[in-house]
């Protein structure tokens, strides 16, 4: 009787099962992206701005993705190709000194926008769901278009560096919420305890990020995959009702929380890492030590 085959790299040559037909998202097209996010500006709180108009220095600290809005459009004279535009949020933190005393942390909103051009097919159907819509009365879901969906893969940016210009000019104060901006969305604000400073003030801050992306162009499509059986999870789920003390047991102590690897450990491990695991239990892969 041939070994089961688990979820994992295949060893040896085991032979599929049977052919089944599944329906999934089909990549036709993708890129990826390195790219240096140069002087972005940061719309800052009221109460951060309010710290950095009394800053004499600022050292960037962390920034957070919180939002990306896609919007796909078909190229003209060209089938099969569409644009995809990218609007990316984030949350930048940085810490603001004022004087002899310790920094002080301000935050506030930078956007990035970028376009791209993928490959994305040709569909002519109208798809229609009987998926069950909550708050819709239960009405069925249709496709009013014809166009792919872009789906963006992004990790959140390393700040590398901030800076501040100054402006001579004076404006008055004005903040997303009051003035109707409709360029930030109100969940982007609702991120923020106070409200975000949207005019030219005296001191404005800037950032530079690191970011890494991958954005893909997704179809419905009907795949015929080889199956080797049926998906049995083999982990037992522990029960909530054990004695605390024997799921603690179960804990292996922390040795490298107390030992910290050396320089040449830690560069082992990223190799024994990188030449990869078989999680097969036939035990047939061995990785290099």
């Amino acid at each position: 009787m041939p070994d089961k085959v688990s979820p994992g790299p295949l060893c040896g040559n085991p032979m599929p099962r049977e052919a089944v037909c599944i329906h999934t998202k089909k990549v036709y097209d993708s890129c990826r992206e390195k790219e240096c996010l140069q002087d972005i500006r940061v719309y800052l709180t009221r109460n951060a701005q309010a710290i950095l108009d009394n800053a004499t220095n600022v050292k960037p600290k962390t920034a957070e993705l919180l939002w990306a809005y896609i919007d796909v459009e078909p190229i003209a004279f060209n089938r099969g190709f569409y644009t995809v535009d990218v609007k990316y949020f984030y949350k930048i933190t940085a810490d603001a000194f004022t004087g002899v005393g310790r920094p002080r942390e301000i935050c506030g909103l930078a956007s990035y926008d970028k376009r791209t051009v993928l490959f994305g097919s040709e569909g002519s159907v109208r798809i229609f769901s009987s998926q069950y819509e909550p708050q819709d009365n239960d009405i069925q879901n249709f496709e009013k278009t014809n166009l792919p969906v872009a789906v963006v893969e992004v990790v959140d940016p390393v700040l590398l560096g901030v800076k501040v210009l100054e402006d001579e000019e004076d404006c008055d104060e004005c903040c997303c919420n009051d003035c109707g901006t409709g360029d930030i969305p109100e969940s982007i604000c609702n991120c923020f305890e106070d409200v975000l400073v949207v005019n030219d003030p005296e001191k404005k801050l800037f950032a530079t990020l690191g970011q890494f992306s991958i954005i893909k162009l997704e179809r419905d499509n009907q795949l015929l995959m080889p199956a080797f059986d049926i998906c049995m999870p083999e982990k037992e789920c522990g029960s909530s009702s054990d004695d605390p003390c024997d799921l603690f047991d179960k804990i292996k102590f922390p040795v490298d929380e107390f030992f910290p690897p050396h320089m040449s450990e830690m560069i082992r491990g990223t190799e024994i890492s990188n030449n990869g695991r078989c999680n097969n239990t036939s035990g047939c892969c061995n990785r290099r030590r």
